[in-house]
């Protein structure tokens, strides 16, 4: 996936992007990390194809997002950090649910539910309960399941394991690992925990004020901000940014 020179000018007149560019490798999980408002979400909704950019270019597979919105849906699974389960279904409708979505139909359906069930790691007695009854590390885990188990070639995962305890984290980062693992597939990955970030992540850019102000592995950058972790590295590099 590449992205050249991405703006966005929202008609309030805020520039919440400025000219951002990277490259997301195949079979690399990439962080995109800031604080709020530095606009990591409008570029995040754009790479989705949510909202349109100001200026720039965004290509997935070697397909242009703006150009062919519909072409690139089949490549590009998304779950954003509000995303919810629907209370009266259960964990195995909830799978099937989403795979119709995609138009699958017969033996491509079944393969995929069932990868689906592989991937969220619940038991049959759960997946056949109603998914209100389900804790907040299974639902985040069966809506994971259901953005992955189509294989897309790049998902983007706004906070994954937002708001879970240690253990339900732990399983979703397993999750994660073992997807691209198994697909080779590529991951653009949010979260606000550095931890995890550092555990999950490749390569990261930090953004802030609609701007890349660094771009490394998690190593390189904490010794370019003499940081003991990735953490530290982060408000170093948002107090420059706030200075410039």
């Amino acid at each position: 996936m590449v992205v050249e020179d991405l703006h966005k000018i929202y008609d309030n007149k805020v520039h919440a992007v400025r000219g951002i560019s990277f490259i997301v490798r195949k079979g690399e999980i990439f962080g995109l990390i800031g604080p709020n408002g530095a606009g990591k979400s409008s570029t995040l909704r754009m790479i989705v194809g949510l909202i349109r950019p100001t200026r720039g270019r965004i290509k997935v597979m070697g397909i242009d997002v703006v150009r062919h919105p519909v072409e690139i849906k089949k490549y590009i699974g998304y779950l954003p950090e509000e995303a919810d389960v629907y209370d009266r279904l259960t964990g195995l409708e909830h799978l099937r649910f989403y795979a119709m979505l995609r138009g699958l139909v017969g033996s491509e359906l079944e393969k995929t539910i069932e990868y689906g069930i592989k991937l969220s790691g619940l038991e049959q007695s759960a997946l056949k309960r109603r998914a209100s009854e389900y804790s907040k590390g299974m639902k985040r885990r069966l809506l994971l399941a259901s953005v992955l188990m189509t294989r897309p070639r790049l998902a983007i995962l706004d906070e994954p394991t937002s708001g879970l305890d240690v253990y339900a984290s732990v399983n979703v980062r397993k999750m994660i690992k073992e997807y691209v693992g198994e697909t080779g597939a590529s991951i653009i990955l949010s979260s606000h925990n550095m931890l995890e970030v550092e555990y999950l992540c490749d390569r990261v850019a930090f953004i802030a004020h609609g701007r890349i102000v660094v771009e490394a592995d998690p190593d390189r950058i904490k010794q370019m901000y003499n940081a003991v972790n990735l953490e530290e590295a982060f408000v170093k590099a948002v107090k420059e940014a706030d200075r410039m």
